[in-house]
């Protein structure tokens, strides 16, 4: 059973009190080598082949974030202002069994904090952590 969103407030209350040790990577910082890396230079303007968002969410909108949830993930985007820029921390999280497992963080800032490019990096991070855990769930049948 998938967390409730009074669950899923509670959970974001706890990883957001230490972001930089709530996750064994850390915040990782988006910057040109990260996006090159990830692939994702090539955004400026979405294709018409481009794929659609590979999951669908529930939305809770709050003056303090916006939080996407459904029976997989919990998504959170907290904007903010960072050294005196406008910047978004992304908070991904697995949602299963009553409780969530937080997966990764990653901030953009400056250049990199358009709803694009965190809309488009929060896709590639939803796939990978998909494909690494149908991978963990393949291997544990195995055994």
């Amino acid at each position: 059973m998938a967390m409730n969103p009074i669950d899923i407030e509670q959970a974001f209350r706890e990883y957001f009190v230490d972001l930089t040790h709530s996750t064994p990577d850390g915040i990782i910082t988006i910057d040109l080598p990260i996006l090159h890396e990830l692939g994702l230079l090539n955004c400026d303007k979405p294709s018409s082949k481009e794929k659609k968002f590979s999951q669908y969410f529930h939305v809770i909108e709050s003056p303090e974030k916006v939080t996407l949830f459904n029976d997989k993930f919990i998504v959170w985007i907290v904007p903010r202002i960072t050294d005196g820029q406008p910047s978004t921390y992304t908070l991904i999280a697995l949602n299963n069994n009553e409780k969530s497992k937080l997966e990764m963080i990653y901030h953009t800032k400056g250049v990199y904090n358009t709803p694009n490019f965190v809309l488009r990096i929060l896709e590639h991070f939803l796939l990978e952590i998909q494909e690494n855990d149908d991978v963990v769930t393949k291997i544990s049948k195995k055994m």
